[in-house]
């Protein structure tokens, strides 16, 4: 298992490699090899999360090594749906280094053995997983674009039509990618806050117990709701959408790992971490 997540890496950092030089230099094959690497890279990780799955008999996902390994499998996922959706290519020099990062943070990780639970067999408590991974990964897509937005803003507003003016896709595209983005990401978070009420109530008997856990997820989704109330509603476009987009990913990221290592609540208890 640990060699072929070197080989998943090494597979990340080539995109990641291939992502750069096309930043700089601009040539079309160099986009389509970072691809490339980024989709037999997503194969293999496919594979493993596959082989978790077969040898224990549960979603794997029971300590952060195998969380982690999860998380870095949706962001390529969900980045490769995007990017053959809306063909924006310089998104995998935020997307390709990313993934490589989170496979790296798995990998130094020990992969804890834990006992067998039936409840990894639940059909609730696995829509609420994958679901949540999906929309997380989507957030954080979300979040690049919004950088990116930003970024190409500013050289707009400075007029320095130089480097990353010529480089980075039109403040358009760049906001409605990321609309889509949020789009999915509440979506599925949505569907995954509904599932995860369904399993706590037929585990716990109650559909809400105020789990540190549960309080973050329901302020993330708050932010995202109030981010697209206000866009349909108000028009909030751009550069507001931007920042609020990193600004819900920030306290996403605060929700998936500052809440299990600061705070204590059911999901600790059931995933070790």
């Amino acid at each position: 298992m640990k060699i072929v997540m070197i080989i998943i890496l090494l597979f990340y950092l080539l995109s990641t490699a291939a992502y750069v030089a096309y930043l700089f230099v601009q040539k079309n094959y160099m986009q389509q090899a970072g691809r490339c690497m980024l989709t037999v890279g997503f194969l293999l990780h496919s594979l493993i999360i596959g082989y978790g799955f077969v040898q224990s008999g549960h979603i794997p996902v029971r300590n952060l090594h195998e969380t982690l390994i999860m998380a870095g499998w949706a962001i390529v996922c969900v980045f490769l749906v995007f990017q053959y959706k809306y063909r924006l290519k310089i998104l995998g020099i935020y997307a390709a280094p990313l993934s490589a990062l989170v496979l790296f943070i798995a990998y130094q990780m020990p992969g804890e053995p834990v006992p067998d639970q039936n409840l990894f067999n639940n059909f609730w408590l696995i829509s609420h997983i994958v679901t949540i991974f999906i929309g997380e990964a989507s957030f954080a897509l979300a979040c690049g674009l919004g950088v990116l937005y930003l970024i190409q803003e500013h050289a707009i507003k400075a007029k320095n039509h130089g480097f990353f003016y010529r480089r980075l896709p039109s403040l358009e595209l760049l906001d409605t990618t990321g609309y889509a983005s949020i789009v999915v990401g509440f979506t599925m978070l949505t569907v995954g806050l509904i599932t995860g009420f369904v399993y706590a109530k037929s585990v716990w008997g109650r559909f809400w117990d105020w789990d540190p856990k549960e309080v973050w997820s329901g302020i993330t989704w708050l932010i995202y709701a109030a981010l697209l109330h206000e866009r349909l509603t108000v028009g909030w476009r751009g550069r507001r959408s931007a920042i609020l987009s990193i600004i819900g990913f920030a306290v996403l990221l605060f929700t998936f790992f500052g809440v299990n290592f600061f705070l204590k609540g059911h999901h600790g208890e059931f995933t070790r971490w």
